[in-house]
């Protein structure tokens, strides 16, 4: 996240921090300062520039030095990193969710019986509400990796054994997969269930930008295997933006209604509406490997792998009556919190 924080730094922050908290001493505008100045205030700096990665840098300009508060504050990190998170993360998440909307998502899916008013609309809203503290919340971990306590690497000649930077790939995959399937389990455990998790269980049938529409501690829960990894193990800069931005479009990807993986392996969206549907099963992220080693792994109805019944009203009915069943069952009650039948199509 250092990658990140120094293009940000370079380009917006230092010229917020400059105006906010200028250097003494004072006066001197932003634009106008004379070469002395600056020189001045660069001698005098405890900040020194140091590229956050070998691969690219983006050189500071002169506003770097003109701000009390130097880019190693722990403050202005702190607030920083929080700011990136929340607007970074939430332009992600609009960005990757509407490509996937319109170009990959079933729009038969409007037609289930199961299929909210207004869903798309509640989607977003939610996922908005709960992204600024999942940010404040993650914000600590990325914090913590800027100023040098995580095991993250930057020159490929640090791994620290040979084909590391090839196998910290899989290894990042099955070490969070498997945490994941813990936390997610551990959240549909009645203790905390209604309070955390349940609001993600209202979209039965999800879109795309269900991906992260969470109670904000719910999200942050399944995210922190993907925080403490580079905290235990060595992990390469660069690959942990890429795995980053990965787990971003994967988490997408299992909300958006296309079945096209019918593996007995991989965890796609086919696997993930089960569990939207029926609730005790399918709790994996990217493979069903521990729901079979926990006893959780429900198959895929093969109708969800045919055009002709995917979206037809017999497999419709059968999901629902089942879907109801589970409900009372799981939750002991009935399925009035989803919206009857009669008004939750359409509308989006």
């Amino acid at each position: 996240m250092d990658i990140a924080l120094e293009f940000c730094d370079t380009f917006f922050f230092d010229h917020v921090f400059a105006k906010v908290f200028p250097a003494s001493p004072p006066p001197y505008s932003l634009d106008g300062a004379s070469n002395s100045t600056i020189a001045g205030l660069k001698a005098a700096s405890p900040w020194q520039y140091k590229p956050a990665t070998s691969f690219l840098s983006f050189t500071p300009r002169d506003a770097a030095y003109m701000s009390e508060l130097n880019r190693d504050n722990i403050y202005r990190q702190a607030f920083s990193l929080f700011l990136i998170m929340w607007f970074a993360g939430g332009a992600l998440y609009f960005i990757v969710s509407s490509l996937s909307y319109i170009f990959v998502f079933d729009k038969t899916t409007f037609k289930h019986p199961k299929f909210l008013k207004n869903q798309i609309r509640q989607e977003i809203r939610q996922a908005c509400d709960a992204m600024p503290v999942m940010s404040l919340l993650t914000m600590p971990f990325f914090l913590a990796e800027v100023r040098g306590y995580s095991k993250l690497y930057d020159s490929l000649d640090n791994e620290p054994f040979k084909y590391y930077n090839y196998l910290q790939f899989p290894f990042f995959i099955l070490f969070t997969d498997m945490f994941v399937y813990f936390i997610h389990r551990g959240l549909h455990h009645p203790l905390v269930y209604k309070t955390l998790h349940k609001p993600h269980h209202k979209w039965i049938m999800p879109t795309p930008y269900a991906a992260i529409a969470f109670h904000p501690v719910d999200g942050w829960a399944q995210s922190l295997p993907y925080h403490v990894f580079p905290f235990i193990f060595p992990l390469q800069k660069i690959a942990y933006l890429a795995l980053f931005f990965f787990v971003q479009v994967w988490t997408v990807f299992i909300h958006d209604g296309e079945y096209v993986a019918n593996s007995p392996i991989l965890n796609g969206a086919a696997c993930h509406t089960m569990h939207h549907l029926y609730f005790n099963y399918n709790y994996g992220q990217y493979t069903t490997l521990w729901d079979r080693l926990g006893g959780s792994y429900r198959k895929p109805n093969e109708e969800l792998f045919r055009r002709e019944s995917k979206m037809g009203q017999k497999e419709w009915e059968r999901q629902c009556k089942e879907m109801e069943k589970m409900v009372k069952a799981v939750e002991g009650e009935d399925d009035r919190s989803y919206g009857p039948p009669e008004t939750v199509k359409k509308n989006i």
